[in-house]
């Protein structure tokens, strides 16, 4: 038994340097685990986050953004070609000088002829012709002067009182219409314009197919566009202006039926007072 108890003391006595050197390199394994760790956290937090990828953005569209409506139009007159593109721009500016000057002077025309006929015949009533005269002398518009020429030729009759007032309403509705044809005549000029552009731009294309000898799109894109811009110019054009010549028309039109009307109504007044004299 004391053998035994010998032996076992003699086998751990030599096993436990084994064992401890064991031990030892167990925890330096794990030191040197953690320290590595550790050192990748460190680097971890020390490396900058990663900024968040920016959304890809064509060139074309950022220049496209920026850009405003009047630089577009720019852009497409220069990519028109100036030569056919200016003459359809001095119709668009003629035109709508013309428009704007004729849309100023018949709102000007317009007369309030309820109110006029209620001052002419309350004029009548009290003071005669004379009155009357002052009255329509002294308002603006058409009505009020076809008025003031049938009342100057009161003393000659209610026939030529009628007479002068026709004769002076054509001459007054002469004058509202003044300037319309030049309206007209630049709603058909713009797009035959446009279309002279398109005639000229696909002849330089086909010349460029013909000196090439061969058919390319990059040959004849120039040429095609700059026939599309000049037709689509003279159309928007012609469009802006027809809408300024209807209304005009339109407006003129009303003035005229007024000026009927209350040419009717002065006339019988007239012979309403010659009788009631």
């Amino acid at each position: 038994m004391k053998k035994l108890i010998a032996l076992f003391m003699l086998a751990g006595f030599l096993f436990s340097p084994v064992i401890t050197k064991a031990q030892d390199a167990d925890e330096s394994a794990e030191e040197t685990t953690e320290e590595v760790v550790d050192q990748d956290e460190a680097e971890e937090e020390a490396a900058p986050a990663p900024e968040p990828a920016a959304p890809a953005v064509v060139d074309d569209e950022i220049i496209d953004e920026d850009k405003g409506f009047h630089q577009i139009i720019k852009e497409k007159f220069i990519e028109g070609d100036p030569t056919f593109m200016s003459p359809v721009l001095i119709c668009l500016i003629l035109g709508l000088a013309v428009a704007l000057e004729r849309i100023i002077t018949l709102n000007l025309s317009t007369t309030n002829t309820k109110k006029l006929l209620a001052n002419v015949e309350e004029a009548l009533e009290q003071g005669g012709i004379e009155a009357a005269k002052d009255v329509t002398r002294n308002t603006k518009g058409p009505v009020a002067s076809i008025f003031t020429q049938g009342l100057m030729r009161y003393t000659e009759g209610i026939e030529m009182v009628e007479k002068s007032i026709i004769a002076y309403g054509s001459v007054e509705m002469g004058r509202l219409e003044k300037g319309l044809v030049w309206i007209s005549l630049f709603i058909s000029l713009a797009p035959m314009l446009g279309f002279m552009g398109t005639v000229i731009g696909m002849i330089g294309a086909f010349d460029a197919i013909e000196a090439a000898g061969d058919i390319s799109p990059s040959l004849v894109a120039g040429g095609i566009k700059i026939a599309l811009l000049t037709t689509v110019a003279g159309l928007i054009v012609a469009i802006i202006l027809q809408l300024f010549y209807n209304y005009c028309v339109a407006k003129i039109d009303s003035l005229v039926n007024d000026m009927e009307d209350a040419s009717i109504t002065l006339v019988d007044m007239l012979v309403k007072h010659k009788l009631t004299k």
